[in-house]
């Protein structure tokens, strides 16, 4: 596979890297492997103390990190720096929070004692997307290492400065060698990193497709895979809903990062007697989006990461049309040849549409009318996926059965649905399993060890 370093917004190739050999693989492998059998043994205190070197590095080197997700897929530029600032602040959770995260637990048995403990298990391998190519990456290795693990990652194809960049920091920070490693490698070297004897666990964010893949390999080889895939989340509007605040975090829940990202908003369900101002509000807010150069302070939406994200979107959405879906505004390039495209908003959605049935990754509503909360919430669940969902009333009771109802992973109440350091992050369904963040993030890869003492 070739790792090229391409501008979404100038169309320029930057770089390109080459793939490791297979002997150069096996030595990350041994490194990483040999690296575990002492960082196992790493007081977590001292563990502790590179996260903290880690944060301040990430703050100090905000702009020029930023800058480099912005050329590399095109996120503008004030998201970028959010991206950066959280994983800061990721670092910062743990180096306060992991010492009581991980403190053993006392069961009562016929033991004179019983202790739970949370050990490492070895190398965890990471494949990670472009969407969000540092907070997607430490949310994955800054948890294992504070653990114990060592860890691997193979980033995505379209951004290897990313992948350097994050490397060369965490070496500054003088997290020990072989700790965290970056792998340009092909997919048939990445099975044979998920096959190898050093590997305990392996971690995808991506397509339902390459989540498959890697858990079916991992699950042959009896090794514990957490995936976090595609989303299609319900965005439910009932009728005393606070119609400004929705329609504002709207906005933002679907068009954010031109739509590419797994828990974006894309179904929109809104109660029929809110459903035409809620949609006009809806259009005259897209309309008035920013669309330009992702390195000027004042863009909204900058393009989308690559042409064949952009052809995906106009097939799926060209389907749906030819199949009865209505646009409302929206519906093409901003100029042909370019990756820029217009925030688009449908109606007349139905089962067996793409924009029904599929993941839209990109910056395309669709809009579903609805009679009473029932007929929101059987809509809601009516999908393969399950990651995100948010709810709106000023109902609090109402909101909480909803939520209860709804199968999916994550729900907002009258807010957007996001990822934080202290919640647990996951899907259900097609989405994936297991969880990321805060505790159970944490403790995902751990070996789970009951010690009893007669």
């Amino acid at each position: 596979m070739a790792y090229r370093s391409f501008n979404p917004a100038t169309l320029t190739l930057m770089k390109t890297f080459k793939e490791i050999s297979d002997s150069d693989l096996h030595e990350k492998l041994e490194k990483g492997w040999n690296s575990f059998l002492h960082w196992e043994r790493t007081a977590l205190n001292e563990r502790l103390l590179y996260l903290n070197k880690l944060s301040g590095l990430l703050l100090k080197r905000k702009e020029d990190l930023a800058a480099l997700i912005t050329m590399e897929m095109g996120k503008p530029i004030q998201q970028s720096r959010a991206e950066i600032e959280k994983c800061a602040l990721l670092c910062d959770y743990y180096f306060e929070n992991a010492p009581s995260l991980l403190q053993e637990i006392h069961y009562p048995s016929n033991a004179k004692k019983s202790i739970v403990t949370y050990n490492p298990t070895g190398i965890i391998y990471g494949v990670m997307p472009w969407n969000f190519p540092f907070w997607q990456v430490f949310r994955f290795f800054i948890p294992n290492i504070v653990l114990g693990n060592t860890t691997l990652l193979k980033h995505a194809s379209n951004v290897p400065q990313c992948a350097e960049a994050i490397g060369k920091t965490v070496s500054e920070a003088g997290v020990p060698e072989g700790v965290f490693q970056n792998l340009f490698i092909s997919y048939t070297q990445s099975d044979q990193v998920i096959t190898s004897p050093y590997v305990q666990g392996v971690t995808l964010t991506g397509s339902e497709s390459a989540g498959a893949r890697v858990a079916a390999l991992a699950g042959k080889h009896i090794k514990k895979s957490v995936l976090e895939l595609g989303g299609s989340d319900p965005f439910i509007v009932l009728e005393d809903a606070d119609l400004d605040l929705a329609v504002e975090t709207a906005l933002i829940a679907r068009m954010q990062n031109a739509g590419q990202s797994c828990i974006a908003a894309k179904r929109f369900i809104v109660h029929k007697s809110v459903y035409d101002l809620f949609t006009e509000k809806f259009i005259k807010a897209v309309k008035q989006i920013k669309i330009g150069d992702p390195m000027n302070e004042n863009t909204f939406m900058g393009p989308m990461a690559t042409e064949n994200l952009v052809r995906e979107l106009e097939d799926q959405l060209s389907s749906s049309v030819t199949m009865g879906a209505r646009i409302l505004t929206g519906g093409q390039r901003v100029k042909a040849g370019l990756l820029y495209f217009e925030p688009t908003i449908i109606d007349n959605v139905k089962k067996g549409m793409p924009a029904y049935d599929q993941e839209v990754f990109g910056p395309l509503a669709s809009l579903f009318k609805v009679h009473n909360m029932d007929e929101a919430l059987t809509l809601a669940n009516d999908t393969e996926f399950g990651l995100g969902a948010s709810v709106w009333t000023t109902d609090q009771e109402k909101a909480l059965y909803m939520a209860k109802c709804i199968r999916t992973g994550t729900v907002a109440i009258n807010g957007g649905v996001r990822s934080e350091p202290r919640i647990p992050f996951g899907g259900t369904k097609k989405s994936g399993y297991g969880r990321e963040l805060a505790d159970l993030g944490l403790k995902e890869f751990s070996n789970i060890k009951t010690i009893n003492i007669f």
